[in-house]
């Protein structure tokens, strides 16, 4: 079989896809053809290995995978993947699970930080004010809500669990074979936002969780409630999330992914002044950056491909009629 990568990679990451693969699968570099090798090489891929299609590919070089069956992406999101471009019977899969335990890490971050007040707090200490009687928030004994108990939402529990938090998961088939409270489905979503004194959005974005939460989910959420989003920033409603976090001050919020970010637009760009807020904290989307990440995504995606080749399961198996 022939595996055509699509997007850059560096020398490590080449020796590590000739390593990885066995003798069954050839490997050619996109990155490094021109126009009339990139149109060979794509007509001739059996497996298509990519991160971000859109930027890989141009619009027009979809046409030239008619040979394709499977097309396999590093990133663990799938919304970036142009499924009118590419044939119905083409496998798409992403690589959920290659960045939980960063990811988690991070969510848990900005948990501590948002209930115990770091921020500002410290900015009273550099004005002098000794700040003694502002209360803080526990995740001990407090209630987690996990939209979207995949990679990072099963690693987040686990990490909270540890310091007594009860856990209240959201998957797709309501059923989990981990320790928690509650396991439901989307269906199941006003339930898990009237109880947590936390909320992680770690689910996928698609034409389903699109604007999962606006202000009416706002409004079923406690006035102290901590909102965590480490998914998509699509996920949110902005002006529903601003004006809630502008008109509840105990409500807080930490928002690691973004509406326009520069991964998939030229900019950063937010519609308001959610920096004048106390009660957001950010991040540039970067939590799943740690050394050797790329590597070991890269080796999962990789591990992936094998079991296609090998006839056996394949992991994070996309759904068309999700994202189209």
């Amino acid at each position: 079989m022939n595996l055509v990568v699509a997007n850059k990679v560096n020398d490590q990451m080449a020796n590590l896809i000739r390593s990885k693969l066995d003798d069954r699968i050839e490997p050619a570099f996109l990155a490094a053809a021109d126009g009339s090798e990139r149109k060979h090489l794509l007509s001739d891929a059996d497996i298509l290995l990519g991160m971000n299609l859109r930027r890989d590919l141009h619009d027009d070089e979809y046409r030239f995978l008619g040979r394709t069956r499977l097309i396999q992406i590093t990133l663990a999101g799938a919304d970036g993947i142009p499924f009118d471009k590419i044939k119905s019977e083409v496998i798409v899969c992403s690589n959920g699970g290659a960045y939980s335990e960063p990811i988690a890490e991070h969510a848990i971050g900005m948990m501590l930080t948002l209930s115990r007040n770091f921020l500002p707090i410290h900015g009273k200490l550099a004005r002098g004010e000794f700040d003694q009687v502002t209360p803080h928030k526990m995740l001990g004994g407090a209630t987690l809500g996990i939209v979207g108990f995949g990679g990072i939402g099963k690693r987040t529990a686990e990490i909270a669990r540890a310091f007594g938090t009860r856990i209240l998961a959201i998957n797709s088939s309501g059923k989990t074979d981990r320790q928690v409270d509650f396991v439901g489905t989307l269906s199941d979503l006003d339930h898990v936002l009237q109880e947590s004194d936390y909320i992680l959005l770690s689910v996928a974005l698609n034409r389903n969780t699109r604007s999962l939460i606006g202000q009416r989910e706002f409004d079923l959420m406690k006035p102290d409630a901590v909102l965590i989003n480490v998914a998509r920033g699509d996920l949110i409603d902005e002006k529903s999330l601003y004006e809630h976090l502008k008109s509840h001050p105990r409500f807080k919020a930490g928002i690691e992914a973004w509406w326009i970010e520069p991964f998939n637009y030229p900019r950063f760009e937010v519609h308001y002044p959610f920096f004048e807020l106390d009660n957001l904290l950010g991040s540039p989307h970067n939590s799943f950056l740690i050394d050797g990440i790329f590597l070991k995504a890269l080796e999962a995606a990789l591990e992936n491909v094998l079991r296609f080749v090998r006839g056996e399961k394949l992991k994070n198996v996309q759904r068309r009629e999700d994202y189209i």
